[in-house]
């Protein structure tokens, strides 16, 4: 594994019931990239998403980070190393003010000073919430929400964010929104991010390299340019 890889999946297998999901699956992020994984509903990426929490047991392989290996340590012990997760699942809490969801995201931030550091930085890159403090979550847009859900994330700086399919049932102008905002958090933050998309055009568009994942496998990778010149291009929505 390169001194720059943070993230190092090895031939990877998992599987629900019987049927295979996974099948030996390979990848990896290297530190300060935006990686993307392209593929369809059905494809696998939710699994892979999942395997890499903790939340699928791999039969085989190995998942490692940086120098630690991961493959079978629990959930919270690989969010406590750094992995952050943004999904549809993330959500938010709608009843609460979009100040009180930051906050709740910073929990492990104890020193006050950082903490308000932290969010001063937070409102700064996402000024959309900054107007809504006060406002409750559950009034917000859903790509508004979509931008606390990465805010959260964000504010314990990770080593890694994972986005799962970030632009899911958002509206264009929104879709806009997040993709600026993830190429922001990688080229002034240099935040390694993992891309899980269908949408391979917007992906791609702030990706330095990529896989396509079908039927759980990974079926082509190769850099921005490479991708762009593939045939997975000609149905771009996969």
């Amino acid at each position: 594994m390169s001194e720059n890889t943070l993230l190092s999946i090895q031939n990877i297998h998992t599987h629900y019931g019987r049927i295979p999901m996974l099948i030996g699956v390979s990848l990896e992020v290297r530190k300060g990239n935006v990686c993307c994984v392209l593929g369809a509903n059905g494809a696998g990426k939710s699994t892979l998403v999942k395997a890499m929490l903790g939340m699928v047991n791999c039969d085989s392989g190995s998942i490692r980070l940086e120098d630690e290996d991961i493959t079978n340590a629990p959930t919270h012990k690989r969010i406590a190393n750094g992995i952050q997760v943004v999904s549809a699942a993330t959500g938010t809490f709608p009843k609460m003010t979009v100040q009180t969801n930051l906050r709740l995201g910073a929990y492990n931030i104890k020193d006050v000073k950082l903490l308000n550091e932290r969010l001063e930085e937070i409102y700064e890159s996402f000024p959309v919430l900054k107007d809504r403090l006060q406002q409750k979550a559950g009034t917000l847009s859903g790509g508004e929400r979509t931008m606390i859900a990465i805010a959260r994330a964000v504010i314990n700086k990770p080593r890694l964010l994972i986005m799962d399919e970030p632009s899911l049932g958002l509206a264009p102008i929104m879709v806009e929104e997040v993709f600026k905002v993830v190429k922001r958090l990688n080229q002034k933050e240099n935040m390694t991010i993992m891309l899980v998309e269908q949408n391979a055009i917007k992906a791609l568009s702030v990706s330095h390299f990529g896989y396509v994942i079908q039927k759980g496998q990974i079926i082509f990778e190769g850099d921005h340019d490479a991708l762009m010149r593939s045939e997975f291009m000609e149905n771009p929505i996969m």
